[in-house]
């Protein structure tokens, strides 16, 4: 049963910027290839090899975030999808320091002490861990999330309406279960980019003429 905790996190009324950004899905729009089943299960696969791994370390040994967030770093060569991971970092480790004060003040000090860049997934998994979350849902939260931010810039952009993404979330919760149980147990030795043109489509972002996200 989940925590009421964890339910709240999972809210969309939780407010850490996460619908300011579409996962490279704007600009593939805009390229014209976009078949959004395929292209959602591709966004999870790249979290759960190349985002879940920083999770799953840093929940499990949050005293080495610093060294986390620098491999995350180094991780993300495409400009656009590092600065996304800084912004997503800085609103959930900012947010949580405000509604959770005693439990995320002192993370948020020692991260900015260390002089971070603040990436979302070793933050992701330290805060939760700080909230004593337990790592499973931690992880299922993560890819939840992966999930869900794909599916609704898919409804801002007007490629579905809002019961067609329901139905394509309700379809890929296997493929959720297939994520979590391949790549649960990755250290960030496995870290991957197996999404390549996703990558590419993420680092084309900033030359749109219009732009609904900021990723």
């Amino acid at each position: 049963m989940p925590s009421w905790l964890l339910l709240q996190l999972a809210d969309s009324a939780f407010p850490t910027g996460g619908f300011a950004h579409s996962a490279g899905l704007e600009a593939a729009m805009h390229a014209g290839t976009v078949e959004l089943d395929g292209f959602a299960r591709e966004a999870l696969w790249q979290a759960g090899h190349g985002s879940l791994p920083l999770v799953t370390a840093a929940h499990r040994e949050p005293s080495r975030m610093a060294v986390l967030d620098a491999r995350n770093d180094s991780f993300l060569p495409n400009h656009v999808s590092n600065r996304a991971s800084r912004t997503q970092g800085r609103a959930l480790l900012d947010t949580c320091a405000r509604i959770f004060a005693d439990r995320i003040a002192p993370l948020r000090e020692q991260a900015r002490a260390a002089r971070s860049k603040l990436h979302h997934a070793p933050l992701f998994g330290a805060i939760l861990r700080a909230l004593d979350i337990d790592l499973v849902d931690a992880q299922r939260l993560h890819l939840h999330l992966t999930l869900r931010g794909v599916v609704s810039a898919a409804v801002r952009l007007g490629l579905v309406g809002t019961h067609q993404a329901q139905a394509l979330q309700a379809a890929l919760a296997p493929a959720l279960d297939e994520v979590l149980s391949t790549c649960g147990a990755f250290g960030v030795e496995d870290l991957a980019q197996t999404a390549p043109l996703l990558d590419l489509f993420a680092a084309t972002h900033d030359r749109l003429y219009s732009r609904l996200f900021q990723s």
